[in-house]
């Protein structure tokens, strides 16, 4: 799921050497936390989430095989 994650948050940004993705496994859940540049959050996120909302539409439909729920969490760098 984090390669998933990372090529398409790549395509979208303007700064995708910025892009970071990780993945933490939980007991049922496995967690993707993706970072991208301040700049960009914007274009991660689209106009109330609709970008957001597809990509993790995505990656629930690519993880189907998984027995566990994933989900995809968007970090603001800014509050780093």
């Amino acid at each position: 799921m984090k390669d998933l994650v990372e090529v398409i948050a790549k395509s979208l940004v303007e700064k995708p050497d910025e892009v970071t993705v990780t993945q933490r496994e939980d007991a049922n859940a496995i967690i993707v936390e993706l970072k991208v540049a301040q700049s960009d959050m914007g274009k991660v996120i689209g106009k109330q989430g609709r970008i957001a909302k597809a990509l993790r539409t995505v990656v629930k439909a690519a993880s189907m095989k998984e027995s566990r729920k994933v989900i995809v969490d968007i970090v603001d760098t800014a509050e780093e």
